[in-house]
């Protein structure tokens, strides 16, 4: 019988679960996979083909291997990895993708090339083996065998490993005797009977060429030889490759190109060497299968042939160290394209050379931002290039055209911010100053609406077709920005680091309404929404970013129109000379920005008298924490603000305060609590006692870490004078901190792994926790020291008690937040994203801290409390992700809607998705199931019963009254 309420509420919680019919209705998601890593060959996008069906594979640097439909780019499949497991490098393998990943190519993997598939996965060694080099791929390769097709891994530098081309099965494994930092293997080769393993030997000035040969079959040493040679740098000045079934190794040498053919015994040691011109970087353009590479030098680029016979070939360009080449074959002949920067035409261009002395194709470019391209060549006979931008753009050209887009940086977004939208009708009550005649004549041109609004009328009140919760939010028929019925479409502003982009997306469907570059260097650390609806005006949004150039590192902002994205004050004005160390948004009566610099001098935005005024006057309120760096470590101290002659205009902010940590522990970051408007002071017990919930408006959570005893510390403060009101010591997960947490109101929740549990507790186990807590005035019920009203230096400022309970959780969790309502009335859901890829949410009546431990009383089970239970259990029915596999969620932003009820969620990472919740019902709508058409009629009918019967009961009166 105690499993009765807990199967009540779970029975409830399916009532409130998203139905399949909502799914693309009331939520969206947006699959993304990241910017391309193109800086390197072996992990920049290039196209494959199988079956007839092109894909364009690509590693992120959000680390994901995925394969883009090249039809229209759509994620054919992704595959993500874990944030450890970093990729070094895929390779194509017939119909599989083989990678290898991990610290030092720990972990080997083959991926179906059509479905993404996992066919093998093999573990070469420990990640704390792994050799941490810089750049990732180096020390690290995968080569092909020419008949048997299985796989040759290179792994920490000194390690080669035959692999089954099915099953990832080792056949034999080679280790390098020097495994010492003075020899590094970096290429590998393989021919029909041996494996070359390439790489360099340190020496004095520069690095020796080193190479070994091993049978392919048995991984036999066959030849270890040092070549005379001198490379400077092993990662970007030396190459391998096997032109016409012979392996070669290439390199760049005190401005000259030469190339060594190899053989079994390594008896050849006589490398081929084009003194006749000076070379300042070579090229891999991908058609190394030909001996053909690109060397850059004073004079211009030239096609370099290393194969069998060395020599010079054409000229392809002058010199120009932006300029960008890839090459690829069409037709039987191979062609390297160069894309650059024209100064004739004002564009970006990407010239097609067919190295048979024909004219170049040149193909105009609409980014002037291009960081990488890669070519192939359609069924078509069109050539089609995979285009990827600094700022995190991808396209794909067919010809000249376009053929579609992906905003890839929106895999990086930091920052999110919900900005209101106007009403319809607000559009057209703007013209304030029009003139009588001008009204009169725009009322008879909207006058030829008025039957189709007459006949939609009629059509609504009878059959009662009003937009409900749970029906889609729709633009205005003239396509302007305005909101829906129910507030539910509006624009979340977001801003990514890289490339400082900005963008305005639509939250009813996912649609990118606008974007802005904010220019090369700057980085986004602050968005705060300056003017809303509310105030008469276009929603206007700034945003506090860091702008750093060789020079310096300056603090700018920008300030947007956010319905446009259009510049409201200039393109980016200096607010700070110099780095800004916090910023903050003020609110009385009207907003403004305040950024401290690192002298702590107050500037504000914008710099007005008004915004001077409202500070002056309230700058002895206001009382706000910040982190600073002391003897090398991180502190967080309190500020009160005052003026100083010395300091001129600007106000300066004093430390008043700095919380007091043991010695060797260290600050990780502060985190504000959720605002939002309390509609409970208290909370009403059974017995007819209130308790009164602590809203101290001061609180902020500070998390910490304490590296020589292996702990975690939270801790909440009081930004006024530091009186530490919670604190928590928990274990940390193999030395990392990784606390989730989050405070609304009086209600605090938080997330950690549970690592270290007593042999002798038997009752406890290791796995996740969740922790709540509620926090309430005084000593006990009916205690009021009306907490939110009371200065910090009050006395009963600290009196305060709290419930406290954990739970069992049975997921990782990667960022959480309570949701929030117009009015703060309907409850409150736990929303968290999961690393299983999900979004859960948890109502508060779950989590409450006050479950008993045994059977509820009567006036417990009043309250709705039932009994407490360890675990909180994977119920799908709370995941409102439905089936979309949100992936790497970093932060989970919750606004309101017009409406009491709903909650809009949206959540963000390396995926997009947002979706509405009502923690508490739709009460405040009409169910779908209504029948107004029913009731409509019910209603006629008993109109018209009584307007029939009304003559007949006066009649009958009448007569009673004559023969009473």
């Amino acid at each position: 019988m105690r499993f009765l309420p807990l199967l009540f509420l779970i029975h409830a919680l399916g009532c409130w679960a998203i139905h399949e019919s909502d799914v693309g209705t009331v939520d969206w998601h947006k699959k993304l996979v990241g910017i391309p890593l193109y800086k390197s060959p072996a992990t920049a996008p290039r196209f494959a083909s199988v079956d007839d069906r092109n894909v364009i594979l690509t590693a992120s640097a959000n680390n994901v291997l995925a394969a883009l439909d090249a039809k229209d780019g759509t994620v054919a499949w992704r595959y993500v990895f874990d944030p450890e497991d970093r990729i070094a490098g895929f390779y194509q393998n017939g119909n599989t993708v083989v990678t290898l990943s991990g610290p030092g190519g720990a972990i080997a993997r083959g991926l179906d090339i059509k479905t993404g598939v996992l066919t093998f996965e093999r573990r070469l060694h420990a990640n704390s083996e792994g050799l941490l080099v810089d750049p990732n791929d180096l020390g690290k390769g995968i080569a092909i065998g020419t008949t048997s097709q299985d796989v040759y891994t290179l792994t920490n530098g000194h390690t080669v490993t035959r692999l089954d081309k099915s099953t990832g099965k080792p056949s034999w494994t080679w280790s390098g005797q020097d495994q010492s930092s003075l020899t590094l293997f970096t290429k590998l080769l393989t021919t029909t009977d041996t494996v070359y393993v390439i790489g360099v030997s340190s020496s004095f000035a520069s690095y020796t060429l080193h190479v070994v040969s091993l049978s392919s079959s048995t991984g036999q040493v066959l030849a270890d030889s040092e070549i005379p040679s001198s490379i400077v740098n092993a990662s970007a000045d030396l190459f391998a490759f096997v032109h016409s079934g012979s392996a070669f190794a290439a390199w760049l040498e005190n401005g000259n190109a030469r190339s060594l053919l190899l053989s079994p015994t390594l008896k050849n040691k006589q490398a081929q060497t084009l003194s006749k011109q000076s070379f300042e970087e070579l090229l891999d353009v991908g058609l190394s299968d030909l001996g053909l590479f690109v060397g850059k030098g004073s004079r211009g680029s030239t096609v370099i042939n290393l194969g069998d016979n060395a020599s010079l070939g054409s000229t392809i360009g002058s010199s120009d160290a932006s300029a960008i080449y890839a090459g690829f074959h069409a037709d039987g002949k191979p062609h390297i394209a160069k894309s650059f920067w024209s100064t004739s035409t004002e564009k970006y261009i990407l010239e097609v050379n067919a190295l048979d002395a024909s004219a170049p194709t040149i193909l105009p470019l609409e980014h002037a931002d291009v960081a990488h391209f890669t070519l192939h060549v359609a069924s078509s006979g069109e050539p089609q290039v995979f285009l990827t931008t600094e700022s995190g753009t991808v396209q794909l050209y067919t010809g000249t055209q376009v053929q579609w887009s992906r905003e890839e940086s929106l895999a990086t977004t930091t920052l999110a911010e919900f900005v209101e939208l106007p009403e319809q009708i607000s559009a057209e009550a703007d013209a304030k100053g029009e003139s009588f005649t001008h009204r009169l004549l725009r009322h008879a041109v909207q006058a030829k609406d008025f039957p189709r609004y007459f006949s939609s009328f009629v059509r609504r009140f009878i059959t009662g077709s009003y937009a409900s919760a749970t029906s889609a939010a729709t633009a205005a028929a003239d396509g302007k920005l305005s909101r829906d019925a129910f507030g539910f479409r509006q624009v979340i502003v977001t801003a990514s680091h890289v490339g400082g982009k900005v963008f305005g997306i639509d939250s009813s469907n996912g649609d990118i309404l606008w974007s802005r570059a904010l220019g090369a260097g700057v980085t986004p650390s602050k968005i705060f929404t300056i003017k809303a609806v509310s105030d008469g005006v276009d929603p206007e949004v700034v945003i506090v970013t860091e702008k750093r150039s060789e020079e310096a590192r300056d603090t700018v902002v920008f300030h947007l129109n956010a319905l446009t994205g259009e510049d409201v004050a200039g393109s980016g004005t200096t607010i700070v000379r110099g780095q800004g160390s916090d910023a903050f948004l003020l609110d009385y009566g009207s907003k403004f920005i305040i950024i401290l610099d690192d002298l702590q001098r107050v500037h504000f935005y914008p710099d007005n008298d008004e915004s001077r005024r409202a500070f002056t006057d309230n700058h002895s309120k206001l009382s706000l924490p910040s982190l600073a760096s002391k003897n090398g470590h991180t502190v967080i101290f309190g500020s009160h603000f005052a003026f100083n002659e010395d300091a001129g205009e600007h106000p300066v902010a004093y430390r008043t305060w700095e919380l007091p940590l043991p010695k060797d522990e260290r600050v990780q970051t502060i985190d504000r609590a959720h605002r939002g408007p309390v509609a409970s002071l208290g909370k009403v017990l059974g017995d007819r006692t209130t308790l009164y919930k602590y809203l101290n408006p001061r609180l902020f959570i500070a998390y910490t870490v304490t590296a020589s005893k292996s702990l975690c510390g939270l801790y909440l403060v009081d930004s006024a004078k530091g009186t530490v009101v919670y604190q928590v010591q928990l274990p940390a997960n193999n030395g990392a901190c990784n606390i989730q947490a989050t405070l609304s109101e009086n209600w605090l929740v938080y997330h950690y792994y549970e690592s270290e549990v007593p042999s002798s507790d038997v009752h406890r186990t290791k796995g996740y926790r969740v922790v709540t807590v509620e926090l309430y005035e005084g000593q006990g019920p009916d205690d009021k020291t009306e907490s939110s009203d009371m200065s910090s230096f009050d006395k009963a400022a600290t009196d305060v008690f709290a419930f406290e309970e954990s739970y069992i959780f049975p997921h990782a969790i990667s960022a959480l937040a309570p949701t929030s309502t117009k009015f703060g009335i309907s409850g409150k859901d736990l929303i968290v994203a999961t690393k299983n890829h999900k979004i859960q949410s948890f109502p508060r009546r779950l989590l409450n801290p006050r479950r008993p431990h045994r059977k509820p009383t009567s006036q417990e089970a009043e309250e709705g409390l039932f009994q407490y239970d360890p675990i909180i259990y994977d119920d799908p029915k709370r995941v409102i992700s439905h089936t979309y596999e949100v992936a790497n969620v970093q932060k989970i932003v919750t606004a309101p809607a017009l409406l009491e009820s709903t909650s809009m969620v949206f959540a963000f990472g390396l995926d997009m998705f947002l979706t509405r919740v009502a923690p508490s019902g739709t009460f405040d709508v009409l169910s779908e199931n209504f029948n107004k058409a029913q009731l409509v009629l019910t209603v006629s009918g008993l109109i018209a019963a009584i307007m029939f019967t009304r003559p007949m009961v006066q009649r009958k009166r009448l007569r009673e009254k004559w023969y009473m």
